[in-house]
């Protein structure tokens, strides 16, 4: 906002009051009017419009007297001239606007005067007073610290006519590490912590100038290198400005609040700013890309991680951005038998209050909103920060550390707003405007020093050449000098017998016997000869802007072989910094049933505990009249769960997103979270962590038609779905698998056939089109089930066939497990089936009885060595689900019916199976496996 734009805005703000006060009355009685006629000690103000011509304020101007003209001008003053003279002047003004130019005045004072930084030196008239006032006592790095009390009594009394708090307040964050970048003063003493604890009285502390404020801001002062004003009473002179060596205002930044704008700058590293200075004065055409190379962001004195360049870009592009930083911790293990971890937080984010954000953090653990937290401590010292987190047992440091970021100041924003007085007005400036203007104000400081230098160098040469015209004649000199009878007639004679100046003639008179020697003589011959080698130097220098330049690079490459430190802040390559729900999500297993009529629900793995095979199981929960259990599967939290319909339309979600219920809870509809027809059911679900190229998705219909299609192509779901299949009349969508090239699928149908294939057979097509078929059904045949074989077990497959052929029972895997409907089922070896070509009848997998169908069929004792450790779960109809263990049911030939699986008694049919993969979770004591990979009907 520029200020023109500012005052204007404060003006119609005011202008708007004022009018409003206008209507009201405030009645005045005659006699007071004529009181205040009377009487020139009361100023009051009046919209009553009186009888009388003119109301008498009392309010004066010199001699004039400020009246208010009634009913001419409503709520306007007039000035009369004095009654006693003949002579009288009106002017007329108005109230709203005295007031308007007396805030713009006010205005003015605060933006100039106190809230806003120069863009040439980067302080603000306070911070400025300071470094001159410490200046001006001496108090340079290398000599005792003094009493801070002293420094504020100087700038109070010489150059700052405001309250002594604001003036030590300003002395303390000078000489702050974790505020500024490179601290302007030395404190020694209490100076205040990052925790907020404020500094010690200023008769405690004591203060002095740090060698940096030195060099970068001070070393130029005494060489007319910046103009001096004087100060509130006239009775001292202050620079307007410092010469500083670099750019402060980007080097420390700045922050503060005026009239209708503020300032808010990040700090930077020095010797990351110097390079950037070199670059743009190397080539002033530098796009702000090209600058990005060197100075890629800001660097905060309290370290921390930025997170991405995007705000940073614009920051420096349009002055305006906002830059997201972190604070850095790091995981440690405290005991490595409870394999306990700790989160170790040894930096934060910039002006964040370390105790306000331990606070924090345990008021969250206290109301729940941050779990897996056991204990928090503050164990920082004089060596640093450490804030240790203790997690509980089995806590993820990574979840624990994304809600904090998330909850906490542990993440922040800094909000840059980089504007600065430029030409004696407030501006919005980018950051190569920032180094231009500094340029340029290098440049003119470079060259009134160098003007300076040469003026003086002048004068000297002059007044050294007229000694030596004196000692070449030493001997008239003297005479000459002896006989003038005071040194007036005496500097006369010498301008006139030598032809020197006056200037020279009263250096002669002044020299010292002991300098008539022919070793002085000497010394001021050499010096003649390094004044005049001087003067040439400066010459040179000031005949060229190129070689001014040259000068600032050389002193700014100085102050970065002095000053220069490591970067504090690291940047983190990320878009960033937002956190979504998935970031603060624990990527858990988890348990997810979905019934006939559409209500899924999401559960913890360990709500059903295994079981023994042939018990009646455990219920699913209520369902309702009529309801089914269609499908049961296990993932993760963080997948992506692909829901495919019987009309060949899929629809995707986080599996987060479903709502978590008890076993014994009925679930959400699926109308709630997807956009689903009206009739459409879902019938298969898909869950997928990462969208891989060399992944396809298999489906196959009721009727025996199948397709592949490329995962990739499912990445980007819309809310109401996209086309997976076309689908002939009469025919529904029923299962779909991920599977890769190499892989091998097992396809059953409900009459006991199955159907042995290589997926590299099915040809890839596009989502928008139809399958081919996959096998020959029988007569009221339909398809039953089918599974995924991995492409790594056929080799073990085809080595396993002699075993068949020889009609030897085989112990170890894999094996087919064939699931009934009746609650029967087996295993049977897949060396006994051959691999065929799609749309054959296929070989028989399992004697089907009269009244009963294959419900599912899985591949299992996948492990290395063969065993098998999967579990399978059963739901019935009913919604009753058993858990059993794979390797307790028993191997069989093709032929054979198999063993009881479920008992269906009062349970109806198994309506869907699901088949897990349970890891050993005997160490940690838990009695429950966990689930790792599912494959469902």
């Amino acid at each position: 906002m520029s200020l023109s734009s500012t005052l204007r805005l404060s003006s119609s703000l005011l202008r708007r009051s004022l009018s409003q006060s206008r209507h009201f009355r405030f009645p005045l009685s005659d006699s007071y009017l004529r009181r205040s006629e009377a009487s020139s000690a009361v100023r009051f103000f009046s919209s009553h419009n009186s009888r009388s011509g003119k109301v008498v304020g009392a309010a004066k101007r010199g001699d004039e007297q400020v009246t208010e003209e009634s009913g001419a001008n409503n709520g306007g003053f007039v000035v009369s001239g004095d009654g006693n003279n003949g002579d009288s002047r009106i002017v007329p003004f108005e109230l709203h606007k005295e007031a308007t130019d007396s805030y713009m005045s006010y205005a003015l004072s605060v933006l100039l005067g106190r809230a806003l930084p120069d863009v040439r030196d980067g302080l603000k008239p306070v911070h400025r007073r300071i470094l001159f006032a410490l200046h001006e006592l001496g108090m340079f790095s290398k000599r005792p610290y003094k009493k801070s009390a002293r420094v504020v009594g100087e700038v109070l009394g010489k150059f700052h006519p405001h309250g002594d708090t604001a003036v030590y307040d300003a002395l303390v964050r000078m000489a702050q590490n974790f505020s500024l970048r490179y601290p302007l003063i030395q404190g020694h003493g209490n100076f205040g912590s990052i925790d907020a604890d404020p500094a010690a009285a200023m008769r405690y502390t004591e203060c002095r100038l740090d060698p940096c404020a030195e060099a970068v801001l001070l070393a130029d002062l005494d060489q007319n290198t910046v103009d001096y004003v004087a100060n509130f009473d006239n009775s001292q002179k202050e620079p307007s400005v410092l010469p500083a060596r670099l750019p402060v205002l980007l080097l420390n930044g700045a922050s503060g609040i005026a009239v209708g704008m503020a300032t808010n700058i990040p700090p930077h590293n020095l010797g990351e700013l110097v390079d950037v200075l070199c670059a743009l004065i190397h080539n002033p055409e530098a796009t702000l890309q090209e600058l990005l190379e060197y100075m890629p962001a800001p660097d905060f004195p309290t370290g921390g991680i930025i997170m991405g360049n995007l705000g940073v870009l614009d920051a420096y592009r349009t002055g305006k951005g906002r830059v997201v930083v972190r604070g850095k911790a790091e995981v440690e293990l405290l005991d490595p038998k409870t394999k306990r971890n700790a989160v170790i937080i040894t930096e934060i984010p910039y002006q964040t209050n370390k105790a306000t954000l331990v606070q924090k953090i345990a008021e969250l653990v206290e109301n729940k909103t941050l779990e897996g937290i056991s204990d928090i401590r503050d164990e920082s010292d004089r060596n640093g920060m450490r804030v240790v987190i203790e997690l509980k047992r089995g806590g993820d440091p990574a979840l624990v550390l994304n809600n904090l970021y998330r909850h906490t100041a542990l993440q922040s924003s800094f909000n840059c707003n980089m504007v600065g007085i430029s030409n004696g007005e407030p501006k919005l400036m980018g950051l190569k405007e920032i180094l231009q203007e500094f340029i340029e104000f290098r440049c003119s400081v470079v060259e009134r020093r160098a003007k300076f230098k040469l003026s003086h160098a002048q004068q000297r040469k002059h007044i050294i050449e007229g000694i030596v015209v004196g000692l070449d004649n030493v001997d008239d000199v003297i005479q000459l000098i002896k006989k003038n009878s005071s040194g007036s007639p005496a500097s006369a004679a010498l301008q006139k017998d030598y032809g020197l100046s006056e200037k020279q003639a009263e250096a002669i008179l002044e020299i010292t016997l002991r300098r008539l020697t022919t070793l002085e003589r000497k010394k001021f011959t050499d010096e003649s000869s390094s004044l005049t080698e001087q003067i040439t130097k400066l010459e040179q220098l000031l005949s060229s802007r190129t070689n001014i330049l040259k000068v600032i690079e050389q002193e700014s490459i100085e102050l970065k072989d002095r000053f220069s430190s490591p970067r504090r802040s690291l940047l983190e390559d990320s878009d960033s910094g937002d956190l979504d729900d998935i970031d603060v999500i624990p990527n858990e297993e988890m348990l997810m049933a979905i019934s006939e009529k559409g209500y899924v629900k999401r559960m913890k793995p360990d709500t059903f505990n295994l079981q023994n095979r042939g018990t009646i199981g455990k219920s699913v929960g209520k369902l309702r009249v009529d309801d089914m259990m269609s499908d049961f599967l296990v993932c993760h939290a963080h997948d992506h769960v692909l829901f495919f319909s019987d009309r060949g339309i899929v629809y995707s979600t986080r599996a987060y997103k479903i709502p978590e219920c008890s076993r014994s809870a009925a679930g959400t509809p699926l109308v709630q979270i997807l956009n689903m027809s009206e009739g459409e059911r879902v019938t298969s679900i898909v869950p997928v962590s990462e969208f891989a190229e060399d992944r396809y998705l298999l489906m196959l219909t009721v009727n025996g038609c199948i397709k592949k299609v490329s995962l990739k192509l499912f990445s980007g779901i819309r809310s109401t779905g996209i086309i997976a299949i076309q689908l002939n009349s009469g025919d529904e969508l029923k299962w779909v698998r991920c599977c890769s090239s190499d892989d091998l699928v097992a396809m059953a149908s409900q009459n006991g056939m199955v159907v042995l294939s290589t997926c590299d057979g099915v040809r890839t097509l596009s989502r928008n089109t139809k399958g081919v078929t996959a096998m020959r059904l029988k007569k009221e045949d339909k398809m039953a089930s089918m599974d995924i074989i991995p492409a790594s077990l056929r080799k073990n497959m085809e080595e396993k066939s002699e075993d068949a052929s020889t009609g030897r029972k085989q112990s170890t895997g894999p094996w087919l497990l064939f699931v009934c409907e009746n609650g029967y089922g087996k295993r049977v070896p897949l060396s006994s089936f051959r691999r065929t070509r799609l749309n054959r009848i296929g070989l028989l997998g399992s004697k089907i009885v009269e009244d009963d169908r294959l419900a599912a069929v899985f591949v299992v004792g996948l492990a290395e060595d063969g065993e098998s450790d999967e579990q399978v779960v059963l739901v019935s109809q009913s919604g009753t689900v058993n858990r059993i263990k794979v390797r307790d049911i028993s191997i069989q030939s093709r032929r054979a019916r198999g063993v009881i699986l479920m008992r269906l008694d009062y349970g109806g049919k198994i309506q869907s199976a699901s088949l897990i993969s349970a890891a050993d979770e005997e160490e940690e004591g838990e009695g429950i496996p966990s689930l790792e990979e599912a494959a469902s009907v």
